[in-house]
Formats: structure tokens, sequence, C-alpha cells
């Protein structure tokens, strides 16, 4: 896409937020734009790029109803396959569903994860999404057995855990509940606004490997509340034990995710 074509394309959007937020929302959305045929950015993506904007900036919240192709076509006088290719990639890109007797929706917020040993809220920045942080639960205390045999420390041990809701884009993600030496634990004020890896390396704690499993169960009644979910909703949980440069375990979570919400990803190869 040229320069051109981006001015082009801002412009427009500009005047799409505008016309949108006056509109009657319960409408299905009509994207207004100019087609230009000259352009050598092929018709579909003129007409998908724009769309796919409005709704990764939130102008077009989840739940938002676009135009079907033959009403999208007919207005922007593309043929019917051009307008069907556009929606098909914001299908691909899962922005969008298609349902039955409904039309296209705009899909919830979904965060895809790789499977690296980095922190959430790293994760989240890096794919442009706003995140905030609410720690629920921050306790120093001895090291029960079980304590001392997750971190691999003598019983009495003075440890720190915490409990945290991890946000993005203003829904609730993820409950994460770790356990920690004292002695390199960011404080809670640290844990509000900061990622934990981070607040870890700058104790010279630096994540170097880690053991995960991942799993999948049913909310609780309580989970279900504070991740904004129906009771017993699909979760996906991972247990982590993570250790630093010298082989020393550096903390020890468990967490859940929204299923509805949340993917990992991995790569496999052949051997």
């Amino acid at each position: 896409m040229t320069s051109a074509d981006s001015i082009r394309m801002l412009e427009a959007l500009s005047r799409l937020t505008q016309a949108y937020l006056m509109s009657d929302s319960t409408s299905p959305f009509a994207l207004d734009i100019t087609i230009d045929r000259d352009s050598k950015t092929p018709l579909h993506t003129q007409i998908s790029e724009p769309l796919a904007s409005l709704i990764l900036d939130g102008t077009l919240p989840a739940g938002s109803r676009l135009e079907d192709e033959l009403s999208m076509a007919k207005r922007l006088k593309v043929s019917r396959p051009t307008a069907r290719q556009a929606l098909q990639h914001l299908v691909d890109r899962g922005l969008v569903k298609r349902r039955r007797g409904v039309g296209t929706i705009v899909s919830p917020m979904h965060v895809h994860r790789p499977m690296q040993l980095t922190s959430l809220l790293s994760d989240l920045s890096a794919a442009g999404h706003t995140t905030s942080t609410s720690v629920l639960d921050y306790t120093e205390h001895e090291a029960d057995a079980e304590a001392a045999e997750h971190l691999e420390v003598e019983e009495g041990t003075a440890v720190v855990t915490c409990t945290r809701i991890r946000c993005a884009d203003g829904e609730p993600i993820a409950v994460l509940s770790n356990l920690m030496p004292a002695a390199i634990a960011p404080t809670r004020e640290e844990l509000e606004t900061g990622g934990l890896y981070d607040l870890l390396r700058a104790q010279d704690a630096i994540p170097t490997a880690a053991k995960q499993t991942i799993g999948a169960r049913n909310a609780s009644a309580r989970e279900a509340d504070l991740l904004h979910e129906r009771r017993r909703a699909a979760l996906m949980t991972a247990t982590r034990i993570t250790y630093d440069q010298s082989g020393r375990v550096i903390e020890y979570g468990q967490h859940i995710y929204r299923a509805s919400r949340y993917t990992f990803e991995t790569s496999l190869f052949s051997s």
C-alpha cells in the first residue's frame, strides 16, 4: 500500500468513526469509503483493512453487526466475490464471525500467545493491547512443606504469595497466582504496574528456563465472577516453575485463562 493510499485510508477512517458514533449502532455497519480502482491495492483489501482498523481500535466493539456481502457489493459497486473475500479476510484474522440467521458479527477480543518464556504483560503490550493489573492478594509468610517443595527451599523460608487479575483492553483475561522467595519478590505496588519477569530481572533473578504444564477445567463460581464468564465456563490452566541463570527456582505459578479469549500457540517440527 502506497503512502497516498494510507493517507486516504486514514481520512476515510476518521469520517467513518464520526458517522458510526452518530448512527444507530443496532443497524448493520456499512463501510462508507470510496474505492480507488486505479490503486495497486486489491479491492478486497481496500474494504477489509478499514474495517479491521475500526475493529482493532474499538470503534466497532464486540457484537457489532456488519452489512452482508450482497449489500456491501451493491453499495460499493464491487463484485459479490470481492465483498465476500473482504469479509472472509476478517474471519480468517479472527476479527469477525459469521452466524447463520444473524450475519457477520465482530468477535470478542482474543489473545494469541506464543509458547515462550515471557510474561503475559509483555506479550499483551507487544500485541498492542492496553493492559492493567489488579492485585487481589499479597502475603509474605513462612514456607510450609508444599511451598518449600515448589520453590526447592527449606521449610520456614520467607516467601511471598500473590494473586493478580490481568486485563487487556478493559477485559479480564487471566487470574495469576504466584509463589516466590521473599528475598527477590517484587512489592505489591510494583506488581500493579510491572510484569513479574521484568521485576525479577531487576533483582538479578533472570528467567532462563521453565517447566510448564497446560490443562483445562471448568471455572468455579468465584473464578467465573473474576473473569466475567458464566459459571462453569471453560478455562485454560498453566502451571509453571521458572528457573534463573543459576538453576534456582524463582517462581511457581498457577494461572487460569479465559478459553473464550485466550489461545496458546506453539510451532512443531519433524525430527
